[in-house]
């Protein structure tokens, strides 16, 4: 199964998103801005994501970096300049 993880980045939180690729969730849930507890979540569904994709807000590098050295594919999203598809 191909899994897609969204994560909407805030100050000191962050929404970490599973999805899978019919759209469904199968995890989602608020989490501190905390690499050891992100990944620790993630890693469950490392295998089958093809992508984490971060929005590029201005504190997002300590996270993509960190996703990154721990093996996950990543992605940078400008918010503003994405489409939604229905």
């Amino acid at each position: 199964m191909t899994l897609y993880c969204g994560i909407d980045l805030h100050s000191n939180n962050s929404v970490v998103a599973v999805l899978d690729e019919r759209d469904r969730t199968v995890y989602e849930k608020r989490l501190p801005n905390d690499l050891e507890t992100i990944t620790e979540v993630l890693c469950i569904y490392q295998s089958e994501l093809s992508a984490c994709v971060v929005e590029s807000t201005y504190n997002w590098y300590w996270l993509v970096d960190g996703l990154m050295d721990a093996g996950f594919p990543v992605r940078l999203a400008h918010t503003s300049a994405l489409s939604i598809r229905a």
